[in-house]
């Protein structure tokens, strides 16, 4: 989080490396391939307890780009656990505004800021900021061991979990970009003064993801929260883009990059081992998010989110006025007070999910009931309606792993037709590391599918496929199928399914829009499909594949579509417009699903400030106040039994509310 020096001590060839994220030398030991084939099955009995597990890179990761979705599940009870990969002792000053810079400390700053995160999470209880933590040595197998902080209040709980990998060695300015590229490469952690580690143990690559795996292993969350593994393409110049922390040619920090990529090789293992030992594939959804693209896009979060967001950063900046107890300092300073909010960089802004979509897709069976499709141990499944809003256990479709938005379209004869976006190759240390659209396609209305089908990527190389956006996709009435995926290139890329099967080739679509992801597709009375995507200045429009003329106004991230209409919230406003700019009723943060009824008008579903579910139908705005909250964006369905909204609870099982 903190700006590095101009110089750079990597070799040309890891600064090449580094700029693909995650691309490296060769491996030394095979990584779990891709294992579409249906049939596993998933860990169930009763109760299952919720566990909400964040691995990040930096102390105050969490607080920046992971909020508010975590601060919600810990206010609604659901256990959090932190694992912090880093030290983020930086250069060791820990800058005051307005004083004179200190010398340099790291063991001294990398204690401040684990001293600001008992501040701010002991606030987050509704303690004291001062309240004293457990902390404890613990170890992680392998000769390693790890400190935790643990703090329980109110029948609410936080681990945080540090394992001290230094962010720069005397040869590495970022040694953690250079661990997942090198087979070869082993680091020292750092250690934190005051920590009860004394003996941490060294970290190699397999290291690393066997520690994190062995944590996953040990907690079984039932949410998974990341970085981005796979961040934006963004052009630049070089002084910018060392002003602004930022790694050669892609929008975020080096170290979010490889945090999150050691993230989702241990979540892939995870999987893989317990699967190969008999035993049932894990249940958890897994959730990316943006870290410095916030930076680069207008704002999303309205005042009244913001401010509770930028709340939690206070204590963790802290003050070196306070008598917190801790020798080495009282919180990171350069994050304290009102900075959050004037720091230029804006971070603190906005709040992105990398793959932004429903996290259930909602189907009609021939029986009227419901099945939902979504991503759980980074598997598709499916579950039934055995009874209005009673769900049935996953049943295993494979195609994993997989990241965690599944599109979908229902053909004319009823078959569902589900795309995703696999991890095709995460390996590092020189193996593949490649993402493709994957296509699963039902052989009857309401029965099993055939096999995964690979659907290619609209860019060519591995590196610009793991720039792949959340497909969308729609079945318009001239019997195509129509999908839509945000490119490498930051535009949109369109694949058409003839009537017949038959797919066509990969084609962007017309004119120099550049595009957040979080595509709206629908289609209108008259059958024409229409696509919408929030851009760097308006809103871009595309009819049949063909740009519309006129301009749109901005939208602050996501937008929806019913009918050919568009539905979008300005930069950092919680208003929800719809069609000529009118006001849609719908105030609130987050994205929306859209639907037309059967009476013509428009039922729109989405989460007020305080992250409840509302859904708007009729004239008439309704709020979900009971039942788990929900994990992601909850789906929408209109059909013959009126308006379901069928969400995802933080134990992984979905509830159904007909508003």
């Amino acid at each position: 989080m903190h700006r590095p020096s101009r110089r750079t001590l990597l070799a040309t060839a890891v600064t090449t490396a580094l700029a693909a994220g995650c691309s490296v030398p060769a491996p030394r030991r095979a990584v779990p391939a891709a294992d579409p084939a249906p049939g596993k099955p998933f860990a169930g009995g009763e109760p299952r307890r919720a566990l909400l597990l964040q691995i990040v890179a930096h102390p105050d990761d969490d607080l920046y780009f992971m909020n508010p979705d975590a601060q919600r599940l810990l206010a609604a009870g659901v256990p959090l656990v932190c694992v912090y990969v880093t030290a983020g002792e930086h250069t060791g000053v820990n800058r005051v505004a307005g004083m004179p810079e200190a010398r340099p400390d790291r063991a001294a700053y990398s204690s401040a800021r684990r001293q600001g995160l008992r501040q701010s999470y002991a606030e987050a209880l509704g303690l004291p900021l001062f309240t004293p933590w457990r902390r404890e040595a613990a170890a992680l197998g392998g000769g390693r061991t790890a400190e935790r902080a643990v703090l329980a209040h109110g029948g609410r709980r936080v681990e945080l979990v540090f394992l001290d990998l230094p962010m720069h060695t005397p040869r590495r300015y970022m040694a953690l970009p250079a661990l997942w590229e090198d087979r070869a490469l082993e680091l020292a952690p750092h250690r934190s003064a005051g920590s009860p580690v004394t003996r941490p143990g060294p970290y190699d690559h397999e290291g690393l993801v066997a520690a994190l795996t062995g944590l996953l292993r040990r907690y079984r969350p039932t949410v998974v929260h990341t970085l981005d593994p796979d961040p934006d393409v963004q052009p630049g110049d070089e002084a910018t883009r060392r002003r602004n922390s930022e790694q050669p040619g892609f929008s975020d920090h080096g170290d979010h990059t490889a945090a999150a990529c050691f993230a989702w090789a241990a979540l892939v293992r995870w999987v893989a081992e317990e699967v190969r030992a008999g035993a049932p594939v894990p249940v958890f959804t897994a959730t990316a998010f943006r870290g410095y693209y916030n930076r680069h896009w207008p704002k999303n979060l309205p005042p009244a989110v913001l401010a509770a967001k930028a709340a939690r950063l206070v204590p963790y900046g802290g003050d070196p006025s306070w008598a917190c107890g801790n020798p080495s300092g009282c919180g990171d300073y350069g994050v304290g007070g009102d900075r959050p909010l004037t720091n230029r960089k804006g971070w603190v802004r906005s709040t992105h999910r990398r793959w932004p979509g429903p996290a259930l897709a909602l189907a009609e069976e021939p029986d009227g009931r419901l099945a939902a499709y979504g991503v759980l141990g980074l598997r598709a499944v499916r579950r039934r309606e055995t009874s209005p809003g009673v769900w049935s256990a996953p049943e295993d479709l494979g195609g994993g792993p997989l990241a965690p938005v599944l599109g979908s379209a229902v053909l004319p004869d009823g078959r569902v037709l589900l795309f995703g976006v696999r991890f095709a190759a995460l390996a590092g240390r020189g193996g593949p590391n490649r993402r493709e659209v994957v296509l699963l396609e039902q052989r009857s209305p309401g029965g099993p599918f055939l096999a995964w089908r690979g659907l290619g990527t609209p860019d060519r190389g591995a590196d610009r496929s793991r720039r792949l956006g959340a497909p969308v996709a729609v079945a318009a009435p001239d019997g195509r199928v129509r999908l839509y995926v945000r490119n490498a290139a930051r535009g949109v890329a369109e694949r058409v399914r003839e009537p017949d099967g038959a797919w066509g080739p990969w084609r962007a679509l017309p004119g120099d829009a550049v595009v957040q992801d979080g595509l709206a597709v629908s289609v209108d009375a008259a059958g024409r499909t229409h696509v919408y995507a929030a851009g760097e200045r308006s809103v871009r429009h595309w009819v049949d594949g063909r740009e519309a003329p006129g301009a749109l106004p901005p939208s602050g991230s996501t937008v929806a579509s019913a009918g050919g209409l568009l539905y979008l919230r300005a930069p950092a406003s919680a208003r929800l417009t719809g069609p000529d700019g009118t006001d849609a009723g719908l105030d609130g943060f987050g994205e929306v699903r859209a639907a037309v009824d059967a009476g013509g008008g428009t039922v729109l579903v989405g989460a007020d400030a305080a992250g409840r579910v509302c859904a708007r139908a009729g004239g008439r705005l309704r709020t979900r106040t009971e039942g788990p909250p929900a994990v992601g964006t909850p789906a929408l369905h209109v059909g013959a039994r009126g308006v379901t909204v069928v969400g995802l609870g933080p134990d992984g099982r979905p509830w159904s509310w007909r508003p």
